[in-house]
């Protein structure tokens, strides 16, 4: 099953779900405002992909944090303590499809999900 991770608010979330819709892929929706930031999958996210990945350090979020807390990203237990408290600074939306991760809306990669 394909988990589509993020905020229904945000517009790159709402693109994705209309694309994955219209393509007829099927997915379940986390949403991290509602259920949290799942520990295990941060942690798995995180060693997969990189803090640099899915940090997302261009938004207002980021921007909004202390030096502080921003340099809680130098450690991957950093950096889950911070997403977790801070669920706008991850990038959105992830998708898990087995193993694969898609970081962002990317339809050349979400076509593979066919």
């Amino acid at each position: 099953m394909i988990k589509l991770y993020g905020i229904p608010n945000c517009d790159t979330v709402k693109k994705t779900r209309k694309w994955l819709s219209e393509a007829g892929i099927e997915y379940e929706f986390h949403d991290y405002k509602k259920q949290g930031v799942p520990t295990d999958s941060l942690r798995q996210w995180l060693q997969q992909a990189g803090t640099e990945v899915i940090v997302n350090k261009r938004g207002t979020s980021w921007r909004k944090l202390s030096d502080e807390e921003k340099s809680l990203v130098e450690t991957i237990e950093g950096a889950i303590s911070l997403l977790e408290s801070n669920s706008s600074v991850i990038k959105r939306p992830i998708i898990e499809a087995g193993s694969d991760l898609i970081i962002g809306f990317n339809p050349d990669q979400m076509a593979s999900l066919k």
